[in-house]
């Protein structure tokens, strides 16, 4: 059996992660209240997961995991400013949450295919979610906390949206990166998935949103046990690899 070096560093990673969530979920008692930071961080976590997991699947564990930690610290932040009513942000704060996820997807990119390519697909990224945003089309807009996964007219509309910004977007991208025999094929699947997972998750949010207001702090608690452990496990990997003497390439 042959294990990359850099899986068992993603894998290290994780598990840190995990341990540093976990500890924050152990404070709950500190932490929680009905609209306080340990809120927030239980839709950091969901949504990171939520999007992480799916463009992990499509495009591999490093945009996963870059794309998915850029959707959680975002969205975490602006799901709890809706569930407060706050004022509206403005542009400079909108235009500064688009480029933490275009950051997110420039890294991503930039791993499967090439800096010229994450960088130019980054800034895009950014200025079409900044676009969007000033027409209305934000993650908070229409925002319905319901018990339910529901899906609406918008929501498509959103989708619609940002797969058609992404096709574009990545199309684009291929062409400064000189790689012209595939710039159809990767706008392509770059948009599609990411709508498909906007859809997805878009779907969703509602049931989290009123899950996030309704789930007890002790069961937080429970929780970050749960992370800890898992991440002790994970963490543990890279022992076991060698006490079991699997080759690391």
């Amino acid at each position: 059996m042959i294990v990359s070096k850099h899986t068992l560093a993603l894998i290290s990673l994780i598990g840190s992660s995990f341990d540093l969530l976990g500890a924050l979920y152990l404070a709950y008692d500190l932490l929680g209240s009905e609209h306080g930071p340990l809120r927030t961080l239980t839709r950091a976590v969901t949504y990171g997961i939520l999007f992480g997991a799916g463009y992990g699947l499509a495009l591999g564990p490093v945009f996963g995991l870059s794309s998915g930690a850029a959707h959680g610290i975002t969205l975490g932040w602006e799901y709890a400013r809706a569930s407060r009513h706050a004022p509206t942000s403005g542009f400079w704060l909108d235009t500064f949450m688009s480029a933490i996820r275009g950051c997110g997807f420039g890294l991503g990119a930039a791993y499967l295919f090439g800096i010229p390519f994450g960088v130019t697909f980054g800034i895009l990224s950014t200025a079409g979610q900044a676009v969007a945003y000033q027409f209305g089309i934000s993650p908070s807009a229409h925002y319905q906390p319901a018990m339910r996964p529901r899906f609406s007219r918008f929501m498509l509309l959103a989708a619609a949206n940002r797969s058609v910004g992404y096709i574009v977007a990545g199309y684009v991208s291929s062409l400064v990166a000189q790689n012209r025999q595939h710039a159809v094929a990767v706008g392509l699947k770059a948009g599609l998935v990411i709508g498909l997972v906007t859809a997805i998750a878009g779907t969703l949010t509602p049931f989290v949103e009123w899950r996030v207001d309704h789930l007890p702090e002790r069961r937080m608690g429970v929780f970050g046990v749960a992370l800890l452990l898992t991440g002790f496990a994970l963490q543990s990997v890279q022992y076991w690899i060698a006490l079991l003497d699997v080759v690391v390439r």
